[in-house]
């Protein structure tokens, strides 16, 4: 009989836990940690990334990790509901007369309103009220959970979604400031900052409450939002530091909006972050691929008011406040492996072909004369665009002597 009513205590205790983690993870307006999410989470996440371990190319293990986020949350629900209704068995054992396997019975059915147990006695039906109106609130939440996430996301990709007609895909920071400038749209840069600002500001608000949104990936393997944010960055980053004078306001201010927004996302993943960088502080990208971005630039006509050697440190100070948190987010959300966005240990070593779109005119209707990247170029995920090709830029051996030269610091 002793054993019965620890067990009464233990179940009470346990009811309480989850009712406390399905608040904290639904109800209140910000990230709350809860143990029981974040078992759940993580053992789904180790199933699907062992699965895709054993894929050989990107967009199989892409789709495979679409399901990761969905999955999640399902899992999460039928692991509150499971704990719910063992802790209710457990609070009906003493009470209910019968055995253990007959209190979890009750607990059942009472939980999911299903009634076709009923107790005997004052005290067991009071708690087949409260268990049942527990397990409605419960699943009540989750619904109402979902169309909140789904708003969220659509806000997201939608942004995502316009970059591709104005740098292709996977996008790059270079490129879009290039694609900008070739087709005479310069003058548009200040506007996307800004809608990108507002952007980052609903991403962090958004990413950082419900972070299986994390996870949700972009309805095409060749997008990501990470990337997408992480391409915006670089783009104002390096506006700011090629042409200071003709950068738009609304570049300093999307990037100071990026770079925070993504910290306030790594904390709420637990990811680590050095929250006031040095502008000294080592990068992973190395100047040699940020002089070959510059060239990149500069061949379609992109005014330049620096120097190569000049700008670097300026950029460089910009991109150190955000390059280790996105890269290590890219590394865990399996990001699509584009230029400038770290390593991944799922997709080491392989080469995705950037898509990017030609420049017809009826002039030159094969858009040969002004394409920006050639169409079906292969990179390095770890050095950037051409990288999978050595010597496939022209100017590649020209910079780097100029860099092992010229390195500012």
């Amino acid at each position: 009989m002793v054993l019965r009513w620890a067990g009464l205590v233990a179940g009470a205790l346990l009811v309480v836990w989850t009712i406390g983690s399905v608040i904290g993870t639904i109800v209140v307006p910000r990230g709350v940690r809860s143990r029981i999410s974040g078992v759940s989470w993580h053992s789904v996440r180790r199933v699907f990334l062992a699965l895709v371990r054993r894929l050989g190319t990107y967009e199989a293990q892409d789709r495979v990790l679409a399901l990761l986020g969905p999955v999640s949350l399902l899992v999460l629900l039928l692991t509150w509901l499971l704990l719910l209704l063992i802790g209710f068995g457990l609070t009906f054992w003493p009470l209910s007369g019968g055995g253990l396997l007959a209190a979890l019975r009750l607990a059942g059915s009472s939980l999911l309103t299903l009634g076709f147990a009923v107790p005997e006695g004052t005290a067991p039906h009071v708690l087949v009220f409260v268990a049942a109106a527990v397990g409605l609130v419960v699943v009540a939440l989750q619904l109402g959970y979902l169309p909140t996430i789904y708003s969220a996301y659509n806000r997201r990709e939608t942004l995502v979604n316009m970059l591709e007609s104005r740098a292709g895909e996977p996008v790059w920071g270079p490129e879009l400031l290039a694609r900008e400038q070739l087709i005479g749209s310069l003058a548009t840069m200040p506007a996307l900052f800004s809608d990108w600002e507002h952007w980052v500001a609903d991403l962090a608000e958004t990413h950082s409450n419900y972070p299986w949104l994390l996870h949700f990936r972009s309805s095409h393997p060749l997008r990501s939002w990470l990337v997408s944010l992480l391409a915006m960055l670089d783009a104002a980053a390096l506006y700011l530091a090629l042409a200071p004078g003709r950068a738009p306001p609304e570049a300093r201010h999307m990037l100071r909006t990026g770079f925070t927004g993504l910290r306030a996302i790594a904390h709420a993943a637990r990811v680590p972050v050095n929250k006031d960088p040095r502008p000294d502080d080592p990068l992973v990208l190395t100047f040699e691929e940020f002089a070959e971005a510059v060239e990149h630039v500069r061949r379609v006509g992109f005014p330049i008011e620096r120097e190569t050697a000049e700008a670097w440190p300026h950029f460089h100070g910009w991109r150190v406040n955000y390059e280790a948190v996105a890269y290590q987010l890219a590394d865990n959300l399996v990001a699509v492996p584009a230029p400038w966005s770290g390593r991944r240990q799922l997709t080491a070593g392989r080469s995705i072909q950037i898509r990017r779109p030609l420049h017809r005119t009826p002039e030159d209707p094969e858009g040969r004369n002004a394409r920006v990247t050639p169409a079906g170029r292969d990179f390095s995920p770890e050095r950037g665009a051409g990288a999978g090709q050595p010597g496939a830029h022209p100017l590649r051996a020209r910079l780097a002597g100029r860099a092992r030269q010229r390195r500012p610091w």
